[in-house]
């Protein structure tokens, strides 16, 4: 099965980013840790919007991102940090090796 890429942008509240970055990288910890499907994990902050995060996740195959979405660390992160989000969104990419 091929890898599967997700492009991801979240954007926060105004003046939040920081603080919901301190969950969203804990939570990336914990899936690079306990998940073994998630391969990566790379977040990216643009320099010209201070309320958006950008996410580079690769996962080994679709099977891989759909542990990730049902996972524990998945269920932590909505509880810790919905209220300092306004949106998600992603595309999934194949990746070419």
């Amino acid at each position: 099965m091929a890898k599967l890429a997700i492009v991801a942008t979240i954007k926060t509240k105004p003046g939040k980013r920081d603080e919901y970055l301190k969950f969203l990288s804990a939570h990336g910890k914990r899936c690079l840790e306990s998940e073994p499907g998630t391969l990566a994990f790379d977040i990216m902050l643009p320099q010209s919007d201070p309320d958006t995060i950008l996410l580079y996740e690769v996962y080994a195959n679709k099977a891989a991102f759909d542990l990730h979405l049902t996972g524990s660390s998945m269920k932590q992160i909505r509880q810790e940090a919905s209220d300092l989000q306004v949106s998600l969104t992603g595309v999934r990419c194949d990746l070419m090796e």
